[in-house]
């Protein structure tokens, strides 16, 4: 009996068992890191659905989750507080989004083939010229588009905001799916040649099926970035008519001082909704795709 004893001492005493010990204790440190840092990032989003329910003169006054008085009349009033429905606004992002994603995913994808399957004079100087694109922010390309597209009688409609995609302008997804093309095999190619199918039918039948994770991440990023764009919407969208849905938030601060936060933290909240459902759905898509991508 006390042998035994002694040995259950000595087995739970081992250095094995102290090494795992100090494993699992590491791991549910990080846990804790892991959920005290989303519940950060998330107090914000908290704040503002709690804020979207209190009236207006508590949600400065009273800056905890849970509200002293529940009302959803900011829901009501910031629904129809512009001359149209926010769903008029709502729709008119959609619009917006539908186009780009729709240009990207054709533009980029052809745009992609050519620089990793055709040969043509100076294909390495502008794949480094589209990169260095890149490099370029919005500010610096704003102006000369508005002159371009004020000229042609373009501003107060969605075409500089869709037009723009349609002609591959958006470079990181070229180099993603350039990425991605060179890692499926030539073989296929040269199968499909002996075939006799040409550029537009390898394209077709075997560089977009076989590319669906690097198209879902476009059609996802896309959407993301073009639902939230504020600076190049306000420049071109200047008729309340034509307003999206974030210029449309901003019409609730006034310069005046005539600011309604209530409203627009529930218009806020349903804003966001299009974007959870296109990040749930496609987050397998997603985290793919990148993965995929990163390490040819």
């Amino acid at each position: 009996m006390i042998d035994t004893t002694r040995s259950e001492v000595e087995l739970v005493n081992s250095p094995r068992a102290a090494h795992r010990r100090r494993l699992a204790s590491r791991q549910v440190g990080k846990h804790v890191l892991l959920l005290l840092g989303g519940l950060l990032m998330l107090y914000p989003l908290l704040w503002m659905l709690a804020s979207s329910f209190k009236p207006e003169i508590f949600i400065f006054r009273e800056p905890g989750l849970i509200p002293s008085e529940f009302t959803i009349e900011n829901y009501a009033f910031g629904w129809d507080f512009m001359r149209r429905p926010f769903s008029w606004y709502i729709t008119n992002s959609l619009i917006v989004v539908s186009g780009a994603v729709l240009g990207n995913l054709i533009s980029c994808s052809l745009a992609a083939y050519a620089f990793a399957r055709l040969n043509f004079k100076f294909k390495h100087m502008w794949f480094a010229i589209m990169l260095m694109s890149i490099m370029l922010p919005i500010h610096v390309i704003i102006v000369p588009q508005y002159i371009l597209f004020s000229n042609i009688g373009w501003i107060n409609t969605f075409l500089p905001l869709i037009v723009p995609k349609i002609l591959a302008t958006d470079a990181f997804f070229v180099f993603l799916m350039v990425q991605f093309f060179r890692g499926i095999p030539r073989e296929l190619d040269e199968a499909a040649r002996i075939d006799g199918a040409g550029h537009p039918r390898i394209y077709f039948k075997i560089m977009l099926p076989l590319s669906v994770p690097a198209l879902a991440t476009t059609a996802i990023f896309t959407f993301i970035w073009t639902w939230n764009d504020f600076f190049s919407q306000l420049i071109f969208l200047t008729h309340p008519d034509m307003y999206t849905v974030p210029v449309a938030l901003r019409t609730f601060l006034d310069a005046t001082g005539q600011n309604h936060w209530g409203p627009m933290f529930a218009m806020s909240l349903i804003s966001l909704v299009p974007l959870f459902i296109i990040f749930l759905f496609g987050q397998r898509f997603l985290v793919k795709g990148i993965a995929t991508t990163g390490i040819k």
